[in-house]
């Protein structure tokens, strides 16, 4: 059985349903009427036809004039976690007279935010509205929603009447990526040890031919790497920062999304991945992203995309990741000594296991998922969930 106020949803959507105004001045058509029956005085008999007529042009004439509106939107831009998505709506007057007291509301999905009013005063005939509106975005996703409702009281503001047109929205919103001047998850992929010492034994040795940039001095840095002429100029110390040399190696960063994650680790790992992604893409590399649903992708738009739908814990719809170097970003250490000769990983330990080791011990778990530090094969680096992200994504590596 339906409740009054579903009922009354359900008569708006379709036909109208009376205002405050309207319930008052049926009542008082009602009372007239029963007034002019018991005394037959024929002006209650008046009284009463004016009101019944105008309520009955007040029930036909709000769904006339919601006739010949049509409403389109703009597509959307991608945007990241905290940027404001900016979205716009076209109202179209098709009719030959203006359209006046409106209103439109756009129902956004409730992950992303109230459904969004606004009132028009008028649209001209023949002409379009603009309505431009902000909402904030506080969770990565891609979120979709189609509904969007006119509804107006015109002329007379006793009867409600509300219409729903699909217009199709999708909103793609992404991690945001971490500022890194550096980072050796990226810059010593595909390289193992003496590779790595041999390619900064050449950068530090090398006085022209590998600076990729200068930057403010930073206490520690060598004495000879400092650039004087540029220094004299500014008036402060600045330093050469030295070409990583990495042999022409794409970079593929791989996030293990089949795996039954913590729910905070995996919201880091894709900020991470996304943070891996923009480094190496400023730096001029050719990178792809890797996950279980979606496999390698390419190009901004289409990785930016994965990572704001992607999940952790999904079906593997794709192959194994790629056998050439990588870097994998995973909870379970036992996968790290399975990677590509010249891989780099980065770990996620258990919540628990931060606490246990603050306190000296280590502990883990049977089945494949363990907290303790793992003995690899292969230079990476186990995340520290008290710690700054951005900082330890800065720091060498481990092994």
């Amino acid at each position: 059985m339906l409740s009054p106020y579903r009922l009354l949803n359900w008569l708006e959507r379709r036909w109208v349903v009376p205002a405050y105004s309207g319930w008052v001045m049926g009542g008082l058509a009602l009372f007239f009427f029963a007034a002019a029956t018991n005394t037959m005085a024929g002006w209650l008999y008046v009284m009463s036809g004016v009101m019944m007529a105008l309520l009955g042009m007040a029930a036909i004439l709000p769904g006339r004039s919601l006739q010949r509106l049509q409403v389109s939107r703009r597509p959307l831009d991608l945007v990241s976690v905290g940027d404001l998505l900016t979205v716009e709506l076209a109202i179209e007057n098709g009719a030959s007279q203006p359209k006046t007291l409106l209103q439109i509301k756009d129902l956004l999905p409730s992950d992303l935010g109230q459904p969004q009013v606004t009132a028009i005063e008028s649209i001209p005939a023949q002409s379009t509205y603009y309505w431009t509106y902000a909402c904030p975005t506080e969770r990565r996703g891609v979120y979709r929603w189609q509904g969007v409702e006119l509804r107006t009281a015109t002329p007379l503001g006793l009867f409600w009447c509300r219409r729903q047109q699909t217009v199709k929205a999708v909103a793609v919103i992404y991690p945001r990526a971490l500022p890194l001047s550096r980072c050796p998850l990226v810059d010593e992929l595909g390289q193992d040890a003496s590779q790595v010492r041999q390619s900064n034994a050449r950068a530090q040795a090398a006085i022209e031919g590998v600076t990729r940039t200068l930057r403010p001095y930073r206490w520690g840095d060598p004495i000879r790497l400092v650039h004087w002429r540029t220094s004299a100029r500014y008036g402060e110390l600045r330093v050469r920062e030295l070409e990583t040399f990495t042999g022409g190696l794409d970079v593929v960063i791989c996030l293990d999304s089949a795996l039954g994650w913590e729910a905070d680790q995996f919201e880091q790992a894709v900020t991470v991945a996304a943070s891996l992604y923009a480094y190496a893409s400023q730096q001029g590399m050719q990178v792809s992203l890797w996950t279980a649903g979606t496999g390698i992708v390419k190009g901004d738009r289409t990785v930016l995309k994965a990572l704001a739908a992607v999940r952790y814990g999904e079906t593997p719809a794709t192959d194994a990741p790629p056998g050439s170097p990588l870097i994998w970003l995973t909870q379970n250490a036992i996968s790290v000594n399975t990677l590509p000769q010249g891989s780099r990983w980065l770990l996620w330990p258990a919540a628990h296991f931060n606490a246990s080791h603050s306190n000296g011990s280590n502990r883990s778990e049977p089945g494949g998922m363990t907290d303790a530090i793992p003995t690899s094969l292969h230079p990476g680096l186990v995340i520290q969930l008290d710690q700054p992200l951005r900082l330890q994504l800065q720091l060498a590596l481990q092994g």
